[in-house]
């Protein structure tokens, strides 16, 4: 007979001993201390297993030891109490809380590990670089549906929660057989969130907006500061915020200005009197363009869009890496180049012309 086969013998004879009153206590005491143990060694398999680098692994391992060790815990009470005999059923009402803690800590340990994870795993990726774009779509990515599945999570594990109960399980059964005008009310008052969530789940994978973007929103233009799972948090150039539900951006048109790249051209109109020399315009126009500091090297161009009555209408086209960097480009490039007019041909600004008929005496 072995070690193992010999201890587990002593340890049926002490229980055959032990008095009634205190039997269901030492069960209930033995399955604890079982729980503890394999917590211990399938915890010390697996810090073998992963092993001891600081990595996102390891990390979330550390996080889940005192849930899982909870966990154990609970298991082993849920297992040994059928097995012992309480005064007042106590055994089962205890077996019942057992399971409904144990639901609570597998969604809370998920919720838990989820976030841990997305928050590791964006913190090698910058926002405050020029080429930003791969930043963005992955912390993007990562924490919308890090959102989804936290909510998905709660939903879940409420409901498991509530199943528990036998009440709750019958009348969640009879609710799906009838499936009539109590199911139809309950469907129309989670549109809003279901829509929410599905639209997460859509701006997650095919990205129209990413952390960060500029864009344009019902004639506002800012930044996507922030994604949530139910809205969006747009910071206005003004300091303003702009709170949108997330489902706009699957439902509404909008403008997004950095949907591939952040470099973005500009245009700056001018008003001026058909005398305007253009090409000595044009040639002053690349000259301060490429003397900024703001400009990419990319795009410079001036074109006479338009030939009104009194004035012609010149556009230049400007580019830059950036949004703000293109803004401010435009309102450097709009006065100097005014400046430069008013110095060296002020008749080309515009004008007025006021024709006047001669007097029939002087004809």
């Amino acid at each position: 007979m072995d070690t193992a086969t010999q201890i587990m013998a002593q340890a049926a004879q002490l229980f055959a001993a032990l008095p009634d009153s205190i039997y269901p206590l030492a069960v209930i005491l033995l399955g604890i201390a079982a729980g503890l143990v394999l917590h211990r060694l399938v915890f010390r398999f697996l810090t073998r297993v992963i092993g001891s680098k600081q990595g996102i692994s390891d990390s979330l391992l550390r996080s889940a030891r005192r849930p899982l060790r909870l966990g154990f815990v609970l298991i082993a009470l849920i297992t040994v109490l059928p097995n012992v005999s309480l005064p007042g059923n106590w055994e089962s009402r205890l077996q019942h809380l057992g399971m409904v803690m144990l639901i609570i800590l597998i969604g809370w340990t998920i919720l838990l590990l989820t976030n841990l994870y997305t928050e590791r795993s964006v913190l090698r990726y910058r926002f405050d670089t020029e080429d930003n774009l791969a930043a963005r779509k992955y912390v993007t990515q990562v924490r919308v549906l890090r959102r989804v599945i936290d909510i998905v999570v709660v939903i879940l594990t409420t409901g498991a929660v509530l199943l528990s109960f036998e009440g709750v399980r019958q009348y969640g059964v009879s609710l799906f057989a009838s499936a009539g005008a109590a199911g139809l009310v309950v469907g129309f008052a989670a549109r809003p969130v279901l829509a929410n969530l599905i639209a997460g789940i859509q701006i997650a994978l095919t990205q129209p907006i990413r952390l960060d973007d500029v864009v344009i929103v019902e004639g506002e233009w800012g930044w996507i500061e922030e994604i949530s799972a139910t809205y969006v948090v747009l910071r206005i150039w003004d300091w303003r915020r702009m709170v949108v539900p997330l489902s706009y951006f699957i439902e509404q048109p909008f403008q997004n200005w950095t949907r591939e790249s952040a470099s973005i051209i500009g245009a700056v109109t001018w008003h001026l009197d058909y005398t305007v020399p253009v090409a000595k315009v044009r040639a002053k126009l690349e000259d301060l363009v490429k003397a900024s500091p703001h400009w990419d090297g990319n795009v410079v161009n001036l074109q006479v869009t338009e030939a009104e009555p009194d004035t012609l209408t010149l556009r230049g086209l400007m580019s830059a890496r950036t949004s703000p960097l293109v803004w401010d480009l435009r309102c450097e490039i709009r006065e100097k180049l005014i400046a430069w007019i008013q110095a060296e041909y002020p008749q080309a600004l515009p004008r007025l012309r006021v024709a006047r008929s001669r007097p029939d005496h002087e004809n």
